[in-house]
C-alpha cells in the first residue's frame, strides 16, 4: 500500500502527464501514445496494476456478429454500451441498453438506422482497466473542452481476416464519428498485417500515419477536427485464425 509521499507523487505525476497530453492534442488534434505510456498512466489512476487483466482481454473471444453490415461483409463481431457523466468528476454511470447511430453525412455505408448490439458483458464493465480508461478520457476531455458532461458510447470490435478475404476496419472509409472525442485502443493483433490508422484534416491532407500494435497502444482523435482511418488486414499463416481486437470509446458532449 503507497503511502502518503508516495500517494501525492503519483497524483503529480498524473497530473503532469495528462497536461502533457492534453497540449498536444489541443495543438495537434489527434495524439498516438505507446502501451508503456498509457499503462504508466491507467495504473496510477487505478491506483494497482493496469495492462494484465486477463478477464478484460479475454472478453474480446465472446462478441457477436454485426448484422448490419451493408457491404454484405461477416468480418466484423462486436459488443456495445452506453455510459453517461453527468458533471465535472461524475463517476460514469452504465445506461439501459440503446441503439448505436450515425447519421449518413458520418457513415455512408451503414448509417442512417438505429443498429441495436449485443450488450458488453460484466467481466469488462467491471474491470479496473475499463473504470481507468473512462476516468482518463473524462478528465483529458474536459480539461480540452472545458464541458464536464459526456455521452460515452463503448464498442468492443473484432476484425477478422479469413479464407483469403480482407477484414476492413473501417468500411465506411476515412471518416468522422460525429462525436467530439475517440479514443481507440489496441487490444491485441493475431496473426495479421497491416491495419494502420491514418489521420487527415478537414482539408484531407494526410496529417498522421501510425499502426496500433501492442495492447494498450492508444489514439484518440479531436472528431471535429480530423478524420481517420484504418486500412484493411489480410491474414499471414492462412492455417490459423487471423483477427484485430480494438476498443473504442466515443465522447458527445451531453445536450441540455
Amino acid at each position: 500500500m503507497l503511502n502518503s509521499s508516495a500517494q501525492k507523487d503519483n497524483q503529480r505525476d498524473r497530473e503532469i502527464l495528462l497536461d502533457e497530453i492534453a497540449d498536444v492534442l489541443t495543438e495537434k488534434d489527434f495524439l498516438y501514445l505507446k502501451s508503456t505510456q498509457v499503462i504508466e498512466l491507467l495504473s496510477n489512476m487505478a491506483g494497482s496494476r493496469i495492462g494484465n487483466d486477463q478477464l478484460f482481454l479475454d472478453s474480446w473471444d465472446r462478441l457477436e456478429e454485426d448484422q448490419y453490415m451493408a457491404d454484405g461483409g461477416r468480418y466484423r463481431k462486436r459488443r456495445h454500451a452506453v455510459f453517461a457523466i453527468q458533471s465535472a468528476g461524475g463517476t460514469p454511470a452504465l445506461m439501459p441498453c440503446q441503439p448505436h447511430y450515425q447519421t449518413l453525412d458520418y457513415n455512408t455505408l451503414n448509417g442512417g438506422i438505429a443498429r441495436y448490439f449485443a450488450p458488453i458483458l460484466l467481466d469488462l464493465l467491471n474491470s479496473r482497466s475499463l473504470a481507468a480508461l473512462l476516468e482518463f478520457g473524462a478528465r483529458l476531455f474536459s480539461q480540452v473542452s472545458a464541458n464536464a458532461s459526456w455521452h460515452i458510447e463503448l464498442h468492443q470490435f473484432r476484425i477478422e481476416a479469413r479464407d483469403g478475404q480482407k477484414g476492413n476496419p473501417t468500411p465506411e472509409g476515412v471518416h468522422r464519428d460525429g462525436v467530439d472525442f475517440v479514443i481507440v485502443v489496441m487490444i491485441k493483433r493475431v496473426n495479421i498485417e497491416s491495419g494502420a490508422t491514418s489521420i487527415y484534416n478537414l482539408d484531407n491532407q494526410l496529417v498522421g500515419e501510425f499502426t496500433l500494435q501492442e495492447t494498450f497502444d492508444m489514439a484518440i482523435v479531436n472528431d471535429k477536427k480530423v478524420y481517420h482511418g484504418v486500412t484493411p488486414i489480410t491474414q499471414l499463416d492462412p492455417n490459423e485464425d487471423a483477427y484485430r481486437d480494438v476498443l473504442v470509446i466515443t465522447f458527445r458532449q451531453k445536450q441540455s
